[in-house]
């Protein structure tokens, strides 16, 4: 099977797979905020939730329904700053996720990938992981909204926790778009075999 990639940019290829899964899948699990409410569990994500509080009217009282599910709408998002980060950090692994792809098609395709396509691709994937990074960035100014405050005690504010600790989605997430923005745009550089010059 004949590959367009060099032996760097089969390395490439498959850290940029990494990346690109660790990245989305700490984007989609509601993991990157934890905390209790009315003890039971409660964690954020930045458009997921698992555990919210619901009236109930025959008791007359408060209740933590145990489930995990997407806000109701984009404006149910808690705060607009989770709104951007949502949308942010979703283009970016939407980018490394295209750029991983192809990547991985360019080990069975022959000259798919040039060195003027890897670096392309490689600047994309710096462009990816730098859009995550900067929802990760966003991230904690949403912590002073009254849903957060609710679930860390009262006492969360921009950058300040309160009672909650930071979970292993957004660990995974950044963990991923960093990678990917400082080993695979590097290696990315190298990936692409030079391309034949026919004679015509």
């Amino acid at each position: 099977m004949a590959s367009s990639l060099t032996c760097t940019g089969v390395i490439w290829a498959f850290l940029s797979f990494l990346c690109a899964a660790a990245s989305c899948v700490g984007f989609f699990m509601p993991y990157w905020l934890l905390g209790s409410q009315l003890e039971k569990s409660v964690s954020f994500g930045t458009f997921r939730r698992c555990s919210y509080p619901v009236r109930d009217e025959s008791r007359q009282t408060t209740v933590m329904v145990e489930q995990c599910g997407r806000y109701a709408s984009f404006q149910a998002i808690p705060s607009a700053e989770w709104r951007i980060c949502t949308v942010v950090t979703g283009l970016g692994c939407g980018l490394l996720l295209l750029v991983a792809l192809t990547a991985l098609m360019g080990c069975c395709v022959s000259e798919l990938i040039s060195r003027t396509v890897g670096r392309v691709a490689g600047g994309i994937q710096f462009l990816g992981g730098l859009l995550i990074g900067s929802g990760c960035a966003l991230y904690p100014l949403g912590w002073d909204s009254e849903e957060v405050r609710q679930t860390c005690g009262n006492l969360s504010n921009q950058f300040e926790l309160g009672t909650c600790h930071i979970g292993w989605a957004y660990y995974c997430t950044g963990g991923g778009a960093a990678a990917a923005m400082l080993v695979c745009t590097w290696l990315a550089c190298f990936s692409g075999k030079k391309q034949k010059q026919y004679p015509y």
